[in-house]
């Protein structure tokens, strides 16, 4: 019996269309699966399934979400965080054909560091009640100012090349920023492992930031992401955050950074596995 699968053309680009016609046909799809974005049961026979791809550098791991979740989607994240993944998950397949690729609780917090001209992010997580209701936030300070490619000069240029990447100023935190398509925060396993953004040319995503450890996620923070679908990030310029050991502080420190006007921010849908 066919099952209720979507397939996207980057995925079937990846797996190749006789891989992408045996899953529609249902030779390769499970009948149930826990969802890779909401963790709850999900059924390809009953109900609307998108096939999430995750590409690593030599292995790539195919998984399921609700349609209504997630689109069918190609994914790219390195081979450690999609080992860890598979470790603990055993509702992921590997396709039989590999696609070819390139050779919170607040105090929580992960560096990255993706090459050595580069600066190392730091992210803390945690809950940021806006309007009466808590929401799943991250918030991004790089641990020395950033310099825009090509420049030599001494200036930080951080929240200017977010601005012209789509984030906004925040100056209040009494409303929530709004959605900015095309970026995403990765969860797997309830761990928080990257952000997303849009690949070149319109191409699949690809990690800004990634753990250099996946960060565990608490049940509040999970609960909340899963409700709203989406992740709140802030970022604001070298030494204006700081790793805040409980939230109240992180609250008020970024206040502080929105009342001073060097705070900005997106909300991220999910991706994950």
């Amino acid at each position: 019996m066919p099952r209720m699968l979507d397939v996207s053309d980057d995925v079937r680009a990846e797996i190749g269309d006789e891989e992408a016609d045996r899953l529609l046909a249902g030779d390769h799809a499970p009948g149930s699966y826990d969802c890779t974005s909401c963790r709850t049961p999900g059924d390809t026979d009953r109900e609307h399934t998108s096939t999430v791809l995750f590409v690593g550098d030599e292995t790539a791991v195919l998984a399921f979400a609700h349609a209504g979740c997630l689109p069918s989607q190609v994914v790219r994240v390195s081979d450690e965080q999609l080992q860890g993944a598979v470790r603990q998950a055993g509702a992921l397949q590997e396709p039989d054909r590999a696609p070819t690729v390139p050779g919170p609780s607040a105090g929580d917090s992960g560096v990255r560091k993706a090459a050595p001209e580069q600066a190392v992010l730091g992210v803390t997580s945690g809950l940021v009640l806006i309007s009466g209701e808590l929401h799943a936030a991250i918030v991004v300070e790089p641990t020395s100012a950033i310099a825009r490619p090509g420049s030599t000069g001494p200036g930080d240029e951080f929240l200017p090349l977010l601005v012209e990447q789509g984030f906004q100023l925040v100056t209040d935190l009494n409303q929530a920023p709004p959605v900015l398509h095309g970026w995403s925060v990765l969860l797997a396993m309830g761990q928080l492992h990257a952000v997303l953004q849009p690949g070149a040319g319109g191409g699949a995503p690809v990690a800004w930031w990634q753990a250099h450890r996946p960060l565990q996620a608490t049940d509040g923070w999970r609960t909340a992401a899963n409700k709203n679908q989406q992740v709140l990030m802030f970022a604001a310029p070298v030494g204006l955050i700081g790793r805040q050991p409980r939230e109240d502080l992180l609250r008020g420190a970024l206040d502080r950074a929105a009342a001073n006007g060097v705070l900005v921010g997106a909300a991220l849908p999910l991706a994950g596995i």
